[in-house]
């Protein structure tokens, strides 16, 4: 179910990106997520070490990790909440056991399920990108 990425998952990648980026953050203008696209495509995937969660050939969620921080962590929308996310969690942890991460304050449901997977906060700081204030959070407490 989880695999290794591949240039041909792309496109699903960025869709569920572009996708769940919108409905997660509402609190960001859906213009900022657009106009990302093309770094996610040509920067940020390039550069991390992808894996897919795939279900009946058709990839539903992916996370990368830049060296030990997990860059992103996204499911499809009609997906989520089918434990699909904690399988990606657990996989990555896998990959390298002390992850961090940087999640919206605002962003309630995802912090939550950060903490019920065992992350804490060690810092929270303003996002130079978006201006919004931002957790980080550690797997190894």
């Amino acid at each position: 179910m989880i695999r290794q990425y591949t240039s041909q998952d792309i496109n699903s990648v960025l869709d569920i990106w572009l996708t769940s980026s919108i409905k997660a953050h509402d609190f960001v203008p859906a213009e900022f997520w657009v106009s990302q696209v093309d770094n996610m495509r040509d920067i940020y995937i390039p550069a991390s070490k992808t894996y897919v969660a795939d279900l009946d050939s058709k990839v539903v969620g992916f996370y990368s990790l830049y060296e030990n921080m997990l860059a992103a962590i996204f499911v499809s929308p009609e997906y989520q909440g089918k434990g699909i996310g904690k399988l990606l969690i657990a996989h990555a942890k896998e990959q390298c056991p002390v992850l961090t991460l940087n999640v919206y304050t605002e962003n309630v449901a995802s912090y939550q399920f950060y903490l019920s997977q065992g992350f804490t906060v060690i810092s929270e700081q303003v996002c130079e990108h978006t201006g919004h204030m931002e957790y980080t959070m550690s797997s190894n407490t």
